[in-house]
């Protein structure tokens, strides 16, 4: 179990990552590509992921030294995935900051990894810091990325987006206890420690730093975090792998679906966030019947995912129902 032990200030800093941390992603996607866990929500992108390491070479490279990094239930570098204020960044951004790890740290943690029985890529010249050595790094994250996330970017994006509508909506409805009660059944809020299921014991005392919550779609399971309590305290957690992945049905048949109640629909969820089936209806005006009917045709169509929460059902747009929308609210 792992006690993430709060103060009054932390509470008043805990804040929820927008989107999902890509660095993070390649980390957590790696432990998947290592186990058969989640064969229902990750079976299709192992097998996507294999056909494509059969027949392409960077791919393949890419993968492999990657792998060497992050092996499966055991210690794994922090310096791959580095705290970022203000939530989640972009790929490129976050492989600068991969790059820029202090020698002290490379030469510390990557000792850790050959002391638990990992073989890291390029051995000593990537604990020194070596430029080629970086450079392979550098360019593995990108490579990794774009061939086997990039090909799943709707996926995550709609099942990471209704995870933090979700998630915001209980924020601003029941404070900071509302937001950590929607964690259980894998963390527990009792005042004042978050008592988290952890493959280990351990207790990390935020002191005033606050702590970061970052949704994941490969994560599985249990929450993870860094090792390093010195760091900016994070909690990885996954999100629920049920929502469906947005269908490339394309845009001309989505436009001939809309009509005037539906489009208002669309365009009233997106400006929510998030919203019950019966705020929605009174805010377009049509009955609750209607309403649910209305949107489940969106949902059907991509556009939207839903999800219960006690008696309501809360509804929030996709990336796909934002780009109908033109993006307005992205």
């Amino acid at each position: 179990m792992l006690r993430i032990h709060f103060t009054g200030q932390d509470l008043e800093r805990i804040s929820l990552a927008r989107g999902p941390d890509p660095l993070w992603e390649i980390v957590c996607s790696l432990c998947r590509l290592q186990t058969r866990d989640g064969a229902l929500a990750f079976g299709p992108w192992r097998r996507e992921v294999r056909d494509r390491l059969g027949r392409d070479g960077p791919a393949r490279r890419a993968a492999m030294a990657l792998r060497s990094l992050v092996p499966y239930a055991t210690y794994i570098p922090d310096f791959l995935t580095p705290p970022v204020e203000g939530g989640s960044t972009g790929l490129l951004d976050g492989v600068e900051r991969v790059l820029v790890t202090p020698r002290r740290q490379l030469r510390g943690e990557l000792g850790l990894l050959a002391a638990s029985g990992g073989k890291p890529f390029a051995g000593a010249a990537l604990a020194r810091g070596d430029v080629e050595a970086m450079k392979q790094l550098g360019s593995g994250l990108r490579v990794y990325h774009k061939a086997f996330l990039g090909p799943a970017h709707e996926r995550i994006g709609a099942a990471v987006s209704a995870d933090v509508a979700w998630r915001s909506r209980a924020l601003v409805t029941g404070g900071t206890r509302g937001l950590l009660a929607t964690f259980r059944p894998m963390a527990v809020w009792r005042s004042p420690v978050l008592e988290v299921d952890y493959p280990v014991e351990r207790d990390l005392r935020l002191e005033g730093r606050g702590l970061l919550l970052v949704p994941s779609y490969f994560c599985w399971r249990r929450p993870i975090s860094l090792v390093d309590d010195s760091l900016r305290p994070v909690l990885v957690y996954p999100v629920d792998k049920t929502v469906l992945p947005v269908p490339d049905t394309g845009a001309a048949p989505l436009t001939g679906l809309l009509g005037p109640t539906r489009a208002a629909l669309l365009q009233e969820v997106a400006e929510q966030t998030c919203g019950t089936t019966s705020e929605l209806a009174a805010a377009v005006g049509i009955s609750l019947p209607s309403g649910s009917q209305q949107l489940a045709v969106l949902r059907d169509a991509g556009l939207l995912t839903s999800r219960r929460a006690g008696r309501h059902v809360l509804h929030s747009v996709t990336p796909l129902g934002l780009r109908l929308l033109g993006g307005r609210f992205g």
